[in-house]
């Protein structure tokens, strides 16, 4: 299989949108399920069901593709497994460090779904000499010191950044410089990369501040609502003054309405 040093996916030259670009893996991910039962054909209501997506945006994303379907029939599974598994360049062999080695790394190491999807985590990198050596996933960790030689050694072009936000950046530039053009960054910290660099940023608490802010709305609250002030008790006759008194006694008790707007009626002293 070709490196992915030597081939980049073709969705920019073929002027693909982005927001379509990320719908791809949600198709994939629902055509790989139904080729797994053999399934043959699937309409394109019931894979956009599958994937999340409404039919008519479905249908617009695969024009981009060049498939269109066959009336009556629907889209040919394997053949749309193929199609977008080229065009995200899947087809590929992609050598894949990840850098940071600690709960959430090893994690990562271990995900068995990176090699079933043309990825190959080709070496696992950590700055604590106690790591190098120690086997994650069947995997010998290495120093950070030799992050440059393993990258060109293995034609890394993506990289994954799980290490604490404060050495981020850091790594970040180490990797650019290597020839790493595109990263996964699971830091909490925004990376400033140089252009011709992509960066997609995994942040799960962000996630789940989105999904706590769905929560709150689905039991009927408004951020910042708060319960409105009684209103404050009237004051105590005694502490009328004499002006007050006398309206009152003229029925006209000091202007204040009813609540249907007239004044209302002198309660007998």
């Amino acid at each position: 299989m070709a490196t992915g040093r030597t081939h980049r996916p073709a969705t920019r030259s073929r002027g693909i949108p982005e927001a379509t670009v990320a719908r791809l893996p949600l198709y994939l991910r629902a055509l790989t399920a139904l080729s797994e039962r053999s399934v043959p054909t699937v309409s394109s209501e019931e894979l956009a069901a599958a994937a999340g997506v409404n039919s008519a945006k479905l249908r617009k994303d695969f024009s981009y593709l060049g498939s269109y379907g066959t009336r009556g029939v629907g889209y040919d599974v394997e053949y749309l497994v193929y199609q977008i598994s080229r065009e995200l360049g899947l087809t590929q062999d992609w050598p894949v460090v990840i850098v940071g080695i600690g709960n959430l790394g090893a994690a990562l190491a271990g995900y068995g779904g990176f090699a079933s999807r043309g990825f190959r985590v080709a070496a696992l990198i950590d700055a604590d000499p106690a790591m190098t050596g120690k086997p994650v996933a069947g995997i010998p960790v290495q120093h950070s010191d030799d992050l440059e030689k393993i990258i060109a050694e293995d034609g890394v072009s993506i990289g994954v950044i799980a290490t604490p936000a404060g050495v981020a950046q850091a790594v970040c530039d180490r990797l650019v410089a290597a020839g790493v053009t595109s990263i996964l960054n699971f830091a909490p910290t925004v990376l400033s990369v140089p252009d011709g660099v992509d960066v997609r940023k995994v942040d799960l608490s962000i996630e789940l501040q989105i999904l706590a802010f769905h929560e709150q709305r689905k039991a009927g609250e408004e951020p910042g609502e708060e319960t409105a002030p009684a209103a404050a008790p009237a004051a105590p006759p005694a502490a009328r003054t004499a002006t007050d008194r006398a309206r009152a006694r003229a029925g006209v008790d000091g202007g204040r309405k009813g609540p249907d707007g007239d004044t209302p009626a002198v309660m007998p002293a």
